[in-house]
């Protein structure tokens, strides 16, 4: 039952993406959509919708990372993840995956040992180059999460090009995974107030992080990795690395062994602000 609805869920928002779409032509200026299971017709039109091209980032501090009010309000006001409120000592544990290095097999052996889940956001290169990492994520109860099919910042693509873009991708790890993706990480980190409203259309929670840095390069050691990600642990932190590190990847058992001494419980995406 629970895919079925999925299913509806995902036919049911690419309706109202033509139907907005349709009245940007004249044919109509009104949407439906389905809040809180209930259903109501609301006047919406994206492209009124600012799209501003804005880059994720904020400033970390020893008290934590610290986010602008602005930031604040647009995240709350689209639903988006980026860091958990409240004192619990949960960490959400997260990769981006552009393309592979050879490292995610031995992420997914550590997550395995240490009983740790966490979210992949993938490419369209990626689900077609490596379909069997993508099973085995999904087989052992991983995220496989939405990272569009060819990676363009979502600001500079039209809507029904950002629309394409998402459904696009599920399409490939549905095949694959009987799965589709709920959650989505904007590539770059790049997103406007039109590309979040597009995106939360389609049915999804938009991703960022509240811990991040700089790991894509791969030259970063196993104690550099460990000493940055754990000097960055806060309650609520919504960790983002990169899996073409091998730093990242020999360091990830002491890592999450760490945390836990630490106090620290990681959580899958399914339980942020539970």
């Amino acid at each position: 039952m629970l895919e079925r609805s999925n299913i509806m869920r995902k036919i049911f928002c690419l309706f109202m993406i033509c139907f907005t779409l349709a009245a940007f032509s004249g044919c109509g200026d009104k949407k439906t959509k389905t809040v809180n299971n209930t259903t109501e017709t609301v006047k919406t039109d994206f492209e009124a919708l600012d799209n501003k091209r804005t880059g994720w980032g904020f400033r970390r501090t020893p008290e934590g990372p610290e986010f602008t009010s602005s930031q604040k309000t647009i995240m709350e006001k689209y639903g988006c993840i980026y860091m958990e409120s409240g004192k619990e000592k949960n960490l959400y544990l997260t990769f981006d995956e552009g393309y592979e290095n050879g490292y995610t097999s031995v992420i997914l052996d550590v997550l395995r040992s240490r009983g740790v889940k966490a979210a992949f956001f993938v490419t369209g290169a990626y689900v077609k180059d490596h379909p069997e990492l993508i099973v085995r994520m999904a087989k052992e109860g991983h995220t496989v999460g939405n990272h569009t099919v060819n990676h363009p910042s979502m600001p500079t693509v039209g809507v029904e090009k950002m629309a394409e873009e998402i459904t696009e991708l599920d399409r490939l790890v549905y095949d694959l995974t009987k799965k589709h993706c709920t959650y989505f990480r904007p590539p770059m980190g790049e997103y406007s107030e039109r590309s979040l409203a597009v995106t939360k259309s389609l049915g999804y929670t938009s991703v960022f992080w509240s811990f991040a840095y700089v790991d894509w390069k791969n030259d970063v050691s196993s104690a550099q990795a460990e000493k940055s990600v754990c000097d960055g642990l806060y309650p609520g932190t919504v960790l983002l690395l990169h899996a073409v590190s091998e730093g990242n990847a020999s360091a990830l058992g002491n890592i999450i062994d760490r945390a836990h001494e630490l106090g620290y419980e990681f959580k899958s995406l399914d339980e942020y602000g539970m």
